[in-house]
Parts: structure tokens; C-alpha cells; sequence
């Protein structure tokens, strides 16, 4: 048995060897932390920083470290409870007051930052990095009492200013950015109003309302992908959030069918295109940008509908509230010019749409197109001779020609004048019908060429090359009518 005397040489030899052992432990910690902060391996810091800190909970200098790798990784609540701890475990310790003070500051709670900034220069008085901190947090609190007193005041512009200068200092502070981005939606910076309620929704843990309210910006200009992803956000923080969830259901069905709008017109289904349009637009009656975005597509299926004037209406409105050098629409607006004979204003359009897109082979094609027709439409225009559209079908050619050709047949009249120029007329019209009925003519004559005058100089230039009576003048040289005319 052993003797009293050994029993506690052994205890205090047990108790040293274990103090030994748990500070060398927290030693090892505490270097393993510091070397995977300098490579910035924080996660592998913070793992050690726990540790020695289980080990020794009242090591103010494992806190503050701990703090330094929490405030790296944006925690900064987390950080803030350790440098409340290292606060209470050394009042004094200067360089974890200027740390705490500096967040917050960023927090934009100036008056907690303006004490650790006064208490860390009592215990610091020589230290001119503490001067500057008070400096600064005298400056923010300036600013932000400026953009306080503007934005109660409804002077958005003055707000933004004071409120901007406030964030340089505050860059945490949630209610500077909330009220910012009020600003920026009240002077109609939708998108700069977005970027500030995205910073939100990274500052505040619950941001359903952020995500919904830019969600409702994105909708309202027009942005329907974006709207949809943002009430998806809200949506998983809270899948029956009583804002977010109607307008998810929304939102979604208009993407549904903006989807079938692109697809309709993309297969030239100008139809179903149009109706899909209409569709929208009746549903969206109130938002400008959406209605817009159906004018985009409906501009195309308009104009291939033969309705030009509708057409017309909708490439402007896109070109003159969105952008003015929009190609698609410029080009889209000029064929529709071209289909309604207003040659003059394609080329118009073409010329810009190259002005502005150099590049663009389209552009150049079109210009060269619209010039050809603009030139071709002050001598014959075999669409004005019948007074059919420049996109009519066969059926409707073959309409107008059989209505013209028997009512300027030239046995319809008894006056030689009268008689020679429905002679004119008559041969003009069946020239008319033979080029657009024909598709590889037809073709041609779209592109600018006539190619009854091209035939005309092949075939030695015979005034009646190319055209029904190619070979014989059908009224003779005495100017009389023996046999009858086929109109079909």
C-alpha cells in the first residue's frame, strides 16, 4: 500500500503531465490555425480555432483569432460574439476594440463603433489608427442623418447622394441599402434598385420580401425569366409565402406562353403567332414592357398575314420606346414598307439599320433590295398594274388579272384613241400576270429586276418577248379583233 506522501507526488505529477500535454495541444492548434489562415484555408483555421478553444475557453487571443477567420468568411455575427467574449476576457485589448468597432461600423450601428473607438483611444491614447477610426465614424454619422433627414423629405436625388456616401462606411447596413434602392425605383433606376435588394437579401437571413419585391421589378420591366427566378428563391425559403406563390403561378403561365409565341414564330405559324400575341397582350394590359416584347414577334406575323399597317404600328412602337437602331425591328419594319410599296421609308430604315449595324450582311441586303424595288417602282410595277399586295397569292392575282384583262379588252371599245390605250393596258396587265404567276420571275422581279426587259434584250428586243402573245401582235397591224381572248 502506498504511503500518503506518494499517493499525491503522483497526483501532482498526473495533474502537470496533463497541463503540460493540453498546452502543448492548444499550442499545436493554434499554429495549425495560423498556418491555414495565411494560405487562406479557412475552414481548416476555424476547425483548429475550435478546438483550442475547447481546450481553453478562456484564451482571449484564440477569440480574437477566431473572430479574424469568422469576419474573412462574411460571419460576422459570429465574429461579433467572439469579440464580445475577447472584450470581456481583456477589457483592454486595444486591437479587438478597433476590430469590433469596425464592424460595427460596417453594421451601421455608429453608436456602439463610436464607444469601442473612444474606449480603445483611452487605453491607446498614442495610437493614430484609433484617431482615423473616429474620424470616419463621425463621417458616417453625418451621412447618414443627411440622407435620413432628404429621404423623409421625398428628395430622392439629395437621398441617394447622402445615402451612397454612407454606405462607404456602412457597407453592412441593410436599412442604407433598403432605402436606397426606394430611391433608385422612385427616380426610375429599376435595375440599379434590383442591385440593392440583391446586396439585401445576402445581408438579411430571411429576405422573402426582397426576393418578391425584385421579382415584382423584373416583372414590371418586362424581365419575365428573371421575375421567375427570384420568386423561386423566395419561394424556397418559404414554399406557401402568401405574396410569393400567386405570383410564381403568375408569372409562370405568361412564360408559358411567351414560350409558344417564340416557337410559333420561329415555324413561320404566323396564325397561331398572332393569336398567342393577342393572347398576352389582353392578359398584360398594363405592362408596357411585356406588351413590347409580344410587339416583337407579332411585328413579323403581322406583316407575312398581309395586315402591314398592324405590322408597321408594332416594329415603331418598339423602335421608338426601346432602341431606335433595334435591328430585328428595323429590318422587320423595312419588309413590311416594301410589302406596303412605301420604298422610300425601307430604304430609310435599311440605311439606319446599317449605320448602325456595319457588320450586318442582312442590313446591307435588304438596303441593296429596297434601293432596287425604290428604282423599279418609278418605271413598272407589275403588283400596281394588277393593284394587288406585293405578298398576294396566285388565286388573287389570277382574280385581279381576269377582272382588268375584260374590262380593258380592247374590243370593249370603238375610239381608236380609246382603243389604243386599253390596247396598252391590256398588254401591261397580261404582262403582269405572266410574271406573277410565274415563281422564278416573280422571284426577280422582287429582288428589283424585270425580267420581261431582260428577256426583251435576249430575244433581240420584240415588243411582244416574254409576254401571252410572244410571236404575233395580237391585234394586227389595222388595229382590228378577229378571234376572242382567254381570260383564264
Amino acid at each position: 500500500m502506498r504511503s500518503p506522501y506518494l499517493r499525491w507526488t503522483w497526483l501532482l505529477c498526473s495533474i502537470g503531465c496533463y497541463v503540460w500535454a493540453s498546452k502543448a495541444e492548444i499550442e499545436r492548434h493554434l499554429e495549425m490555425g495560423k498556418q491555414f489562415l495565411a494560405k487562406g484555408q479557412f475552414s481548416d483555421a476555424l476547425t483548429h480555432y475550435h478546438a483550442a478553444i475547447e481546450l481553453d475557453p478562456t484564451n482571449y487571443q484564440t477569440y480574437y483569432r477566431r473572430a479574424t477567420v469568422l469576419l474573412a468568411t462574411g460571419k460576422s455575427k459570429a465574429a461579433l460574439a467572439d469579440l464580445d467574449k475577447v472584450v470581456e476576457l481583456k477589457p483592454d485589448f486595444t486591437a479587438a476594440l478597433i476590430q469590433r468597432g469596425s464592424v460595427f461600423m460596417k453594421l451601421g450601428e455608429l453608436k456602439k463603433a463610436s464607444t469601442d473607438f473612444w474606449a480603445a483611444a483611452k487605453a491607446d491614447p498614442a495610437n493614430a489608427e484609433i484617431d482615423e477610426k473616429l474620424r470616419q465614424v463621425k463621417v458616417a454619422e453625418d451621412y447618414k442623418h443627411s440622407a435620413e433627414a432628404f429621404y423623409n423629405a421625398h428628395d430622392c436625388e439629395a437621398a441617394e447622394d447622402q445615402l451612397t456616401r454612407a454606405i462607404e462606411f456602412a457597407q453592412w447596413d441593410s436599412d442604407l441599402y433598403r432605402k436606397r434602392a426606394k430611391c433608385y425605383e422612385q427616380m426610375g433606376d429599376i435595375q440599379k434598385a434590383i442591385s440593392d435588394i440583391r446586396t439585401i437579401t445576402k445581408l438579411v437571413p430571411d429576405s422573402t420580401h426582397a426576393f418578391f419585391h425584385m421579382a415584382e421589378l423584373h416583372y414590371g420591366v418586362g424581365d419575365v425569366e428573371s421575375s421567375l427566378a427570384q420568386v423561386r428563391e423566395c419561394l424556397k425559403l418559404d414554399p406557401e409565402d402568401k405574396q410569393c406563390f400567386p405570383h410564381y403561378k403568375k408569372v409562370k403561365k405568361l412564360a408559358k406562353m411567351r414560350e409558344s409565341l417564340a416557337k410559333f414564330a420561329s415555324k413561320e405559324q404566323w396564325m397561331e403567332c398572332l393569336e398567342k400575341g393577342q393572347q398576352i397582350l389582353k392578359a398584360e394590359v398594363h405592362n408596357d414592357h411585356i406588351q413590347l416584347e409580344v410587339f416583337r414577334h407579332t411585328c413579323k406575323c403581322n406583316a407575312n398575314l398581309g395586315h402591314l399597317t398592324e405590322a408597321i404600328f408594332e416594329c415603331s412602337e418598339v423602335l421608338n420606346k426601346v432602341d431606335e437602331n433595334d435591328l430585328d425591328m428595323l429590318s422587320e419594319r423595312a419588309e413590311a414598307y416594301i410589302l406596303n410599296e412605301q420604298f422610300e421609308d425601307a430604304v430609310r430604315d435599311y440605311e439606319k439599320a446599317v449605320q448602325a449595324h456595319e457588320e450586318s450582311r442582312r442590313a446591307k441586303e435588304g438596303l441593296q433590295k429596297a434601293q432596287r424595288l425604290l428604282k423599279q417602282s418609278k418605271k413598272k410595277d407589275y403588283y400596281k398594274i394588277l393593284g394587288v399586295k406585293r405578298n398576294a397569292n396566285k388565286r388573287e392575282i389570277m382574280k385581279a388579272y381576269r377582272k382588268l384583262a375584260q374590262k380593258w379588252h380592247p374590243d370593249n371599245f370603238s375610239d381608236e384613241i380609246e382603243k389604243k390605250k386599253a390596247e396598252e393596258k391590256f398588254i401591261n396587265i397580261a404582262s403582269a400576270k405572266e410574271v406573277l404567276t410565274d415563281p422564278e420571275k416573280r422571284e426577280k422581279f422582287d429582288r428589283g429586276e424585270d425580267p420581261l426587259d431582260h428577256e426583251g434584250q435576249q430575244g433581240g428586243g420584240h415588243p411582244f418577248h416574254g409576254h401571252p402573245f410572244h410571236g404575233f401582235n395580237p391585234f394586227g397591224n389595222d388595229g382590228g379583233y378577229s378571234f376572242k381572248f382567254n381570260f383564264g
